[in-house]
């Protein structure tokens, strides 16, 4: 609770970090803890750690109850959250519920035999044809939500990579061990996790298998259950879709207390160049009506990229691409969406950087920044054209500007912590 008796969350300000790419590993996480309270943030989320082969920036997880060698030690993210908690900050750490690593031991099992203790852990089908609605992501890499298996010749269902195999939420068990996870890391001192793709955990066939009643109700339990020995842990979603959809995730203040609203940052990002924020204001009309200790999530850019989707006016979807080359340069062929940080978008302009700030600090909700844009770093300069085009957000923090901008009062950096002070 709060000095006003309110869950510590609906006053967070969060700071989403790839540890390796901020401080190396969690013990230099801990030596970077003063820069954070210096910049006035009281929350960091901690974007994947697991152990992982890495397919998708650590979203393919192949151990949730541990630490990826590169970042440390248990103990070491122990030491961490301690010496964070000691610095009146809170920690969310991502999870993914909704699918592990085909290198997870759940999953090399399940592969090996229809007579695996754990095949109906993942969704398995000797055809292609069930769950046909919903959307395929990444269909230059994949047509079909189902992989092929070699071993006993048939499909498993994947809503992301072919490499990130979906859990079976029907199970009772897959529920018993992921909740097993979660108060695995609660009680190691987390205060919340950030749910990857939550609303898909469920599928029907006949449906998009997007924001079901089931997974809604996957989603009750689970906070009930988490609640009896954890009330104040923070389930932050990641849903998708438009408000009136996102909304739902925060069921009747009984599923999640944050939603991170999706298109609001893009109508932001769109209003970066004329200031018009007519689709700022619609989005947040359509935004209203959530619960009194329930959160929107608002942020700029993070480590995903910016979706046109949400962008309702065609031009502004061409202004937005066509900024300084953004979808040519940091977009696949075909795609709706571009790898861009906001100083990118905004083409080095501090002005225009602090503007879009001032727009999500204005608004009520919780607000994320990522790791750099606070010091108006760009798009990573890479060697070689990336698979995944998300890599150019995803560079390592630039410590000697940060360092640089921390003694010039005038500097990005003290004009964005002056707002987040005034918060």
């Amino acid at each position: 609770m709060d000095s006003n008796n309110n869950p510590w969350w609906t006053n967070a300000i969060i700071y989403e970090v790839y540890v390796d790419k901020f401080a190396g590993n969690f013990r230099g996480l801990i030596e970077k803890l003063d820069y954070l309270n210096y910049l006035g943030v009281n929350t960091l989320w901690i974007l994947p750690h697991y152990p992982s082969p890495m397919v998708d920036g650590g979203y393919d997880i192949s151990d949730f109850t541990s630490v990826r060698d590169d970042l440390g030690t248990l103990v070491d993210f122990y030491e961490f959250v301690q010496e964070a908690h000691s610095k009146n900050l809170k920690v969310i750490i991502d999870l993914v519920l909704n699918h592990t690593s085909d290198k997870h031991p759940w999953f090399l099992d399940a592969r090996t035999s229809p007579e695996s203790p754990k095949r109906n852990w993942y969704l398995w089908s000797d055809n292609n044809d069930k769950f046909s609605q919903a959307f395929v992501h990444f269909s230059d890499i994949k047509k079909s939500n189902w992989i092929y298996n070699d071993v006993t010749k048939d499909y498993y269902y994947a809503s992301f990579y072919p490499q990130q195999p979906d859990l079976n939420w029907d199970n009772p068990e897959v529920y018993k061990a992921m909740s097993d996870v979660m108060e695995f890391w609660l009680s190691r001192g987390v205060d919340g996790f950030r749910l990857d793709a939550v609303s898909r955990l469920i599928k029907r066939d006949n449906t998009n298998c997007f924001a079901l009643p089931q997974t809604h109700e996957v989603l009750k339990r689970i906070r009930t259950d988490i609640n009896i020995k954890y009330p104040n842990a923070v389930f932050m979603a990641e849903s998708g879709g438009w408000p009136n959809e996102a909304k739902t995730f925060f069921g009747y203040q009984d599923e999640c207390q944050i939603v991170i609203n999706f298109p609001l940052a893009s109508n932001i990002l769109s209003a970066i160049s004329d200031g018009d924020l007519s689709g700022v204001k619609k989005v947040w009309e359509e935004s209203d009506g959530i619960g009194e200790l329930c959160r929107w999530g608002i942020f700029l850019t993070n480590h995903d990229s910016v979706d046109l989707f949400f962008l309702s006016d065609d031009y502004k979807k061409k202004k937005l691409a066509d900024e300084g080359g953004l979808m040519d340069k940091f977009g696949h062929e075909g795609s709706s969406s571009f790898a861009a940080r906001l100083s990118e978008i905004c083409i080095g302009n501090p002005e225009k950087i602090l503007w879009a700030f001032q727009q999500q600090f204005d608004l009520p909700g919780v607000p994320i920044i990522y790791y750099g844009n606070e010091i108006g770093m760009r798009n990573a300069k890479l060697n070689n054209s990336p698979t995944d085009f998300r890599e150019y957000v995803r560079g390592n923090f630039d410590w000697d500007d940060a360092n640089k901008q921390i003694k010039d009062p005038d500097s990005l950096l003290n004009k964005i912590r002056e707002l987040i002070l005034k918060r």
